[in-house]
């Protein structure tokens, strides 16, 4: 692993031509919280040529302290310069997202992007190409005068609202402007149902680079709303009573050889092919315990509710938003946009493990040649359980231990992790459940204090 090629010997020449001073080498955890190592220039070359050594026994789910050692592969094409940076009050800053090694040189099992690799390498033994589109949403809160968060939204807008002078509008345009530096197509953004919430949505693609992506976004937002004194938070459910925040995901597959995309069929139902048919029907069949990694927090389940537009129960659907699946409309002359939308994935998770098992469950559909349910047009939340049993239409887990547990028993989603990511998640997020478990809440307090 030595040696420069071309892309990083145009990484030194940039980083010298516009005077970059530090220069952090990021990775993502099991959870998916973002790490840095920061390098100068004068390490930049080693460290493109050779790797950096780094201690990964303090990483949550990495290596244990007898084998702490292990080093970080900077990836060139994720070299970025932060466009929030070098603005006289900071030091100009740049960022490769890297993938982690083990000491004798082969890819660290515990790596979440190396897992979705695997996935995605297993998808182009079957002749497919993933790509995937995440629409993350958000909300933005002010801090009071001592800097804690006040779960107060900082507007009172609604979905779509509009008004140039606002600061929602502002803050919105200064995070495109942000995204777009950072070479994020972004295709469109605006305010969501809840008041202070937002929805940024970029250029659907390759989904190693679409997880690259969600993974910037997300410390994208949070510092642009941190000069604005704003509070940007991915909590899929913060405020009681209105819309939680989604990770929907556009997904299709794409011919390895022609590009073209193999979910479209001029004459299938919605225009779906059997390939597709087949996707659909494995992450139906996995979705319970999909849940436990693409909505991965105790306050996940709080969103998942009927009501608030989060998608509940197991089935699919053209244009019926009460569907886990959603088969967006196909539009003449867009043969390439046909694909499936998933709903019920947050902005809590990690993407690089989300798109993984979203992967490996739909590839369990075409290798076992599933065969997905009847599509449901009807509104589902309208339903009584008697309906839905008859049709066949289950739920998601209504709690992060029965994801879990559902979890624990899927084979095909067990190994798209590996079994040290899913032994260092389960563990994690059991501990998270029993911790949440074992709290008296202030609605307990309420509830009983004088009451009983």
């Amino acid at each position: 692993m030595t040696g420069l090629d071309d892309k990083s010997q145009e990484i030194l020449e940039i980083v010298k031509s516009e005077g970059v001073q530090f220069i952090d080498l990021q990775f993502t955890d099991v959870m998916g919280t973002t790490k840095s190592v920061t390098i100068t220039p004068q390490g930049l070359e080693e460290a493109l040529s050779r790797g950096i050594w780094f201690d990964g026994s303090s990483i949550q789910g990495f290596a244990r302290i007898q084998e702490s050692d292990m080093f970080l592969w900077p990836d060139p094409v994720t070299f970025r310069i932060l466009p929030w940076t070098g603005n006289g009050v900071q030091s100009l800053r740049a960022r490769i997202i890297c993938d982690v090694y083990s000491p004798d040189g082969s890819p660290f099992e515990g790596d979440p992007r190396y897992a979705l690799k695997r996935a995605i390498a297993h998808a182009e033994k079957l002749g497919f190409v993933y790509n995937t589109g995440p629409e993350l949403e958000f909300f933005l809160f002010r801090e009071d005068s001592s800097g804690a968060t006040a779960a107060v939204p900082h507007d009172v807008g609604g979905y779509f609202d509009f008004s140039p002078g606002d600061e929602a509008q502002r803050v919105r345009s200064d995070i495109v402007d942000a995204l777009q530096a950072l070479r994020i197509h972004v295709e469109m953004s605006h305010h969501e149902v809840a008041i202070g919430q937002h929805e940024i949505d970029f250029r659907y693609g390759h989904a190693l680079h679409s997880a690259d992506n969600a993974v910037t976004f997300k410390y994208a937002v949070k510092g642009i709303a941190a000069k604005h004194g704003l509070v940007a938070t991915f909590m899929p459910k913060p405020i009681f009573g209105v819309n939680g925040s989604g990770m929907h995901v556009h997904q299709s597959l794409v011919d390895a050889k022609t590009g073209e995309n193999v979910f479209y069929d001029p004459d299938g139902e919605f225009n779906l092919s059997e390939v597709a048919r087949q996707f659909v029907a494995g992450q139906l069949l996995h979705a319970r315990a999909l849940a436990g990694v693409v909505a991965p927090t105790v306050n996940s389940y709080k969103r998942l509710t009927p009501g608030y537009e989060a998608p509940v129960y197991v089935c699919w659907a053209q244009r019926n938003r009460s569907a886990l699946i959603r088969i967006p409309r196909y539009s003449p002359g867009r043969e390439s946009g046909t694909r499936a939308e998933l709903r019920f994935p947050d902005p809590s998770c990690n993407p690089y493990l989300a798109f993984a098992v979203m992967l490996e469950a739909g590839l369990d559909g075409i290798e076992r040649k599933l065969e997905p349910p009847a599509s449901v047009s009807d509104d589902v939340y309208h339903w009584s359980a008697e309906d839905r049993a008859a049709k066949g239409v289950i739920t998601l887990p209504s709690t992060l231990e029965e994801a879990l547990d559902e979890l624990a028993e899927d084979d095909v989603l067990k190994a798209a992790l590996g079994e040290h990511i899913y032994d260092a998640y389960d563990r994690a997020k059991r501990a998270e459940w029993e911790d949440y478990r074992i709290r008296v809440t202030q609605w307990e307090l309420e509830r009983y204090l004088t009451t009983v």
